[in-house]
C-alpha cells in the first residue's frame, strides 16, 4: 500500500464522501456508493444487531460514553459491521482514524501510519489504527506496531473472522480487550432490509423481507448486496417474492472449511450423537454438507466416535461407519452421504460407553509415567531350546486347559509385570453389550479373589 493511499484513508469524512459521487450529463452529483456502504451507520445508535456490547450498560458502550478508548479486537463472522463500528468508535472518541488491510499492508505501511500518528499525537489528538483482517499479519508485522501501542501512540483496533486466541499475537492480545461480534439476527436484518429499501424507493412486503434474512444467512452486507441487485427487477417501485427468488440464484451458506465454524458444528454433530438425539446430529451432518463440508472428513469423525463414545457397548458401530466410509469412496457425492447418513442415524441411536476410551487414556498415561518394566518370564515367547533353557515360558498356564464355571480361564494368573500391582484401566459401564461384558469380567475378578484365596491359604 502507498503513502498516497495511506493519505487517502486518513482524509476526513466529508472529503472521503466527496469523492464517492459523480456528476451525470446534468451536473448533477450522483451518489455512486454500493448500498452498503450508503447505509452505513453514522453514530454508535444506529448500530444494529450489536446489542450484547453497545447496549446502555454493556462494557463496550459504558467505556466509549466515559472517553475509555483501549485497544481491541472485533471478531465476528464476516457482514458483522466490524470496521464501521471501528469507524464509529474512532469518531465517538474524536480520534483520527488511520485503516490498514493486513492482505495488502507491510511493515513499512505501519511504520509510516505510526509517523502519521506520531504527528497527530503533537497536535493534541490521538489515532485509532484499524487492521482490518489482522489474522493475516505474520508475527514481525505484528511485532511492528506493538512497541506504539504500549507507548499509547495509537490505539489498536483489528478486525478478524479468526479466532483470536489462535491467530494474533500473545503478546499483542494481551494488550487488547476482544469484543465479540454476532451473526445478525432475524429482527436485525429484516430492520436492515426495511432500511435499504427505504434507501432504494422500494415497496417491501414482509415475506420479502423474510426471504432476504434467511437468504443473508446472518451477513448483513450480504443482504444489502443483493437487495440492490434485486432492485433492478422490481416493477412499479415495489419487489416481491418471485422477482427476489430469480435473484437469489442458488444460496451459499456461510461456512468456514478450516475456522471456527467449521469445528463448531462438528463439535455439534459429535455431542448430538454422544447425546442420543439422531434428530439433531442429522441436522447437523445436513448443514455441514450443506455449507461445503468433505463428506470424508465428516466420516473419519465418525469412525472415531464409534470407538470413543459407543466402544463395546455396540461392537458393530464400528463397522458399519467403516462400511459406509467405504461406500461413500465407491459411490461418491451425492449417492454415498446417504450412507453416511445411516451411520449418523445408527451411532445416536445405540447405547453409548466411553469405556474404551477412558481406559486406553489411562493406560497409556500409566505406561508413559512408569519404568519400563521387562515382560515376565512365564509369559515370554520361547521359540528356541535356550530361551527354554533360561526360563522363558515356564510356568506358563494355557488358559484352554484349564475348565471353570466360565469357559477356559486361568483364575489367579498374573499378566503384568512382576514389579507392578495388578491395575484395572478398563471399566465396562451398563450398556448395551458392554452390560454383558461388565457381568463376565466380575465374574473373572471373583474366580481371581478365590484362586489367589487358596494360595495364599
Amino acid at each position: 500500500m502507498s503513502w498516497n493511499c495511506l493519505q487517502t484513508l486518513i482524509s476526513s469524512e466529508d472529503d472521503q464522501t466527496q469523492l464517492s459521487f459523480a456528476g451525470d450529463a446534468t451536473g448533477t452529483r450522483l451518489d455512486t456508493r454500493p448500498l452498503a456502504e450508503r447505509l452505513r451507520p453514522t453514530t454508535i445508535d444506529e448500530v444494529i444487531g450489536q446489542e450484547r456490547l453497545l447496549g446502555a450498560d454493556q462494557p463496550l458502550r459504558r467505556a466509549l460514553d466515559a472517553n475509555a478508548l483501549h485497544s481491541m479486537i472485533f471478531w465476528g463472522p464476516p457482514g458483522t459491521g466490524k470496521t464501521t463500528l471501528a469507524r464509529l468508535v474512532a469518531n465517538h472518541c474524536e480520534c483520527a482514524f488511520i485503516a490498514l488491510s493486513a492482505v495488502l499492508a507491510g511493515v513499512k505501511d505501519v511504520r509510516a501510519a505510526v509517523a502519521q500518528a506520531e504527528v497527530n499525537l503533537q497536535a493534541g489528538r490521538r489515532t485509532v489504527l484499524f487492521i482490518d483482517e489482522v489474522h493475516r499479519f505474520n508475527k514481525a508485522q505484528q511485532d511492528a506496531f506493538l512497541p506504539h501501542v504500549e507507548n499509547g501512540t495509537v490505539t489498536l483496533i483489528g478486525a478478524t473472522t479468526e479466532n483470536p486466541s489462535f491467530e494474533v499475537n500473545a503478546a499483542l492480545l494481551s494488550r487488547a480487550r476482544v469484543y465479540v461480534l454476532q451473526a445478525l439476527g432475524n429482527a436485525a436484518l429484516k430492520l436492515l432490509a426495511k432500511r435499504g429499501a427505504a434507501a432504494l424507493n422500494l415497496a417491501l412486503d414482509d415475506d420479502v423481507a423474510e426471504m432476504l434474512a434467511a437468504h443473508a444467512d446472518g451477513d448483513g452486507r450480504k443482504l444489502l448486496n443483493v437487495l440492490e441487485g434485486a432492485a433492478q427487477l422490481a416493477r412499479d417501485g415495489h419487489l416481491d417474492s418471485a422477482q427476489l427468488g430469480r435473484a437469489l440464484g442458488e444460496n451459499l451458506r456461510r461456512f468456514d472449511k478450516g475456522g471456527d465454524v467449521f469445528y463448531e458444528q462438528i463439535s455439534a454433530l459429535h455431542k448430538a450423537l454422544r447425546g442420543s438425539a439422531p434428530d439433531a446430529a442429522l441436522y447437523w451432518f445436513c448443514r455441514m454438507l450443506d455449507g461445503g463440508a468433505d463428506p470424508r472428513y465428516v466420516g473419519r469423525r465418525l469412525v472415531r466416535f464409534a470407538s470413543e463414545d459407543i466402544g463395546n457397548a455396540d461392537p458393530r458401530a464400528l463397522s458399519l461407519c467403516l462400511d459406509a466410509v467405504t461406500t461413500f469412496e465407491r459411490l461418491g457425492s451425492p449417492e454415498g452421504e446417504l450412507a453416511l447418513a445411516q451411520a449418523v442415524l445408527y451411532l445416536a441411536s445405540v447405547p453409548k460407553s466411553n469405556a474404551v476410551y477412558e481406559g486406553f487414556n489411562q493406560a497409556m498415561q500409566t505406561v508413559r509415567e512408569g519404568p519400563s518394566y521387562p515382560v515376565p518370564m512365564h509369559i515370554r515367547n520361547a521359540p528356541t531350546g535356550l530361551m527354554k533353557d533360561l526360563g522363558y515360558g515356564e510356568n506358563y498356564r494355557y488358559a484352554h486347559s484349564e475348565e471353570t464355571a466360565e469357559g477356559a480361564y486361568a483364575a489367579g494368573e498374573n499378566y503384568f509385570p512382576d514389579e507392578m500391582p495388578p491395575a484395572q484401566f478398563y471399566f465396562p459401564k451398563n450398556a448395551g453389550l458392554e452390560g454383558k461384558i461388565a457381568e463376565r469380567l466380575q465374574r473373572l475378578r471373583t474366580l481371581d479373589a478365590q484362586a489367589r484365596g487358596d494360595e495364599n491359604g
